[in-house]
């Protein structure tokens, strides 16, 4: 097998406890990234098990796009599906709705959630990322973005996924097409909990907020809801669109969020279970929440 022969019965015994096995396959994976990398195949590694993740999610971060060994993509599947559990899976069920949470008088409070937390965990049928033009996921090792946390923990496959569609792209439209700003890209989710990951570029706030740019943000929740109808997929987990590296106000953007997916839901609220507005900060929780308690 592919983590070899143990010496003697201590490391047997290691081996099956979950937390050996996980060190197992780390260590065989991170052998195999650097392999791939050529340029870090020499790279030395400690024996600490928090440095050695680090530096494999490095190595995942900064990998073009490109088919991988059918061996390493089962070991590394197998490795981020038992992270997921440590982790530790959030199911819909989970999720107080905001008239159980807040006693929320919103028309759909029966259908709308705000959860803190590491979008990641979710167990949904789509988790919303908020996507670069380039839709390859962010190249910067271990970086704190949405899209990178998503892409290290649904595995490679989503990159090369995004790969193969940019690259369909581009055949119908020129080499240097870019994903606009507003619309929505289904793929599967791979070692996520969620079913789908839906991909949305959203608009980058410059020298200041327009009304182009509000449009904008609003394409994006309605696009990525039209998408989910389209898809049959009734629950969705959206993170909060530009508000990070693109710097949009968090405060115009979940009033935005919240008056589009209501707009969207009294035309469409049969076709979902659940809209979660899926939050980081303190302060994007705050303003979630009196988004939706304003009128009690």
């Amino acid at each position: 097998m592919w983590f070899g022969k143990y010496k003697d019965e201590k490391d047997k015994e290691k081996q099956n406890s979950a937390g050996g096995e996980q060190e197992e396959r780390l260590d065989y994976l991170l052998r195999e990234f650097k392999e791939d990398s050529v340029q870090y195949r020499d790279l030395e590694t400690g024996e600490d098990y928090r440095e050695k993740r680090r530096l494999l999610r490095s190595l995942m971060n900064i990998r073009m796009p490109g088919k991988m060994n059918e061996e390493v993509l089962r070991v590394q599947d197998d490795f981020l599906t038992e992270e997921a559990k440590e982790k530790g899976i959030v199911e819909l069920s989970d999720i107080p709705t905001v008239g159980e949470q807040y006693g929320s008088s919103h028309p759909y409070a029966d259908k709308l959630s705000v959860w803190q937390g590491d979008i990641t965990r979710l167990h949904v049928g789509a988790i919303v990322n908020a996507a670069n033009s380039q839709m390859l996921g962010c190249f910067v090792p271990c970086h704190g973005c949405i899209d990178n946390a998503i892409h290290s923990a649904a595995g490679i496959e989503l990159r090369e996924a995004c790969s193969l569609y940019m690259h369909r792209r581009r055949i119908q439209y020129g080499s240097r097409y870019e994903e606009p700003t507003g619309q929505a890209v289904l793929t599967e989710g791979y070692n996520l909990p969620a079913e789908y990951v839906i991909h949305t570029v959203g608009p980058i706030v410059g020298r200041g907020l327009n009304q182009g740019l509000r449009d904008d943000l609003r394409n994006c929740y309605q696009n990525v809801l039209k998408c989910c109808v389209e898809h049959k997929i009734r629950s969705v987990a959206f993170c909060c669109i530009s508000t990070g590296e693109f710097h949009f106000p968090n405060d115009e953007a979940a009033k935005i969020a919240v008056e589009t997916v209501t707009e969207f839901l009294n035309e469409h609220s049969a076709d979902f279970d659940r809209v979660i507005f899926n939050v980081f900060k303190e302060v994007d929780k705050l303003l979630y929440e009196e988004e939706l308690t304003c009128n009690n």
